[in-house]
């Protein structure tokens, strides 16, 4: 059994979850310039408090995980910037300890709150080569190759307490594969989501019932689903989850914008019907089998407060 069995233990008991929005966008809106590869894993070199800020609204908010900053900290990222592998592997550590210290004072002005949860972000290979391949998945490395890369931002994020990893962007199956190994080895439970192709196939072409019957084989995944798509990419994708999986399902779509890789910005979603709000679309996924819900790019606390509303968490106590 994982060392840690909160997440799994909270969905167990019927419990819907709410998660935090956007981390980098909201940086972004308090100034924080991430034209950057590093991302807002630059942020825990400069400005570290006002993640913990960005956390501690999203608490207020009314979510109940916190994903940490570690998204694009990796020692091979930092290492461009000059840092050592410790001095890199001790950012790593700080993003959890900056949600946890951001957990510590809502709890202090809430006491008795909801059950609040860190989940420590492990984002995908193509996140360090920031060149948009978390949404295409066309790098090849070997599971070994794959493992050396993620394990040791994995070991420093079970080492300062993330309660359970968030494996999320991920466009590649092989990826994923090593992933579950390392889930695996440290004994740590987790979630899994994935960009899309389509809403039956992630990003590099694998059919959605492929990597449903990977996840299904390891009892530390706790939960599987998708993040940083469109809005109304989730419910398609969250229907093929169902067909072929029991498993909790998580969804942390953006805001429903349309990011382009190539020139790093921001538009309008193509084509269609307005995707609507997350707090709109939330009912829906709730029937779909989503039990933990949130918001990627572009989101932030408002959003999370309008979806934490209408998911009408039932008593956490």
């Amino acid at each position: 059994m994982p060392r840690n069995t909160t997440l799994s233990t909270l969905l167990e008991a019927g419990k819907d979850l709410v998660l935090d929005g956007a981390l980098a966008t909201e940086l972004e809106a308090h100034g924080c310039d991430l034209e950057d590869p590093l991302w807002s894993a630059k942020v825990l070199l400069e400005q570290p408090q006002l993640i913990k800020q960005v956390h501690r609204d999203y608490f207020d908010a009314g979510a109940t995980v916190a994903i940490t900053a570690s998204y694009q900290a990796t020692p091979a990222g930092f290492a461009r910037r000059g840092l050592s592998v410790e001095e890199s592997l001790e950012l790593v550590a700080r993003s959890v300890r900056l949600a946890d210290e951001a957990r510590q004072e809502y709890r202090q002005a809430n006491p008795g709150t909801r059950p609040l949860l860190i989940a420590g972000s492990v984002g995908p290979y193509g996140a360090y080569l920031a060149d948009g391949s978390e949404y295409r998945g066309d790098y090849t490395l070997s599971a070994a190759e794959f493992r050396d890369f993620h394990r040791p931002r994995i070991a420093a994020l079970v080492d300062a307490g993330a309660d359970f990893l968030a494996c999320e962007t991920l466009p590649s199956f092989a990826e994923a594969e090593a992933l579950l190994a390392l889930v695996g080895e440290f004994d740590v439970e987790s979630w899994f989501t994935f960009t899309l192709r389509d809403s039956a196939h992630i990003s590099d072409g694998t059919p959605l019932a492929d990597v449903a019957a990977l996840l299904r084989a390891e009892p530390r995944v706790a939960a599987v689903g998708v993040n940083c798509v469109p809005l109304d990419a989730v419910a398609p994708a969250l229907g093929t989850l169902r067909e072929v999986t029991d498993a909790p399902l998580v969804a942390y779509p953006n805001s429903g914008e349309t990011y382009d890789a190539v020139t790093k910005t921001w538009g309008p979603s193509g084509g269609g019907a307005p995707a609507g709000t997350l707090a709109g679309n939330v009912g829906e996924w709730l029937g779909l089998g989503a039990r933990l819900v949130g918001g990627c790019c572009r989101t932030n606390p408002r959003d999370i407060e309008g979806l934490a509303a209408n998911m009408t968490p039932s008593d956490p106590s």
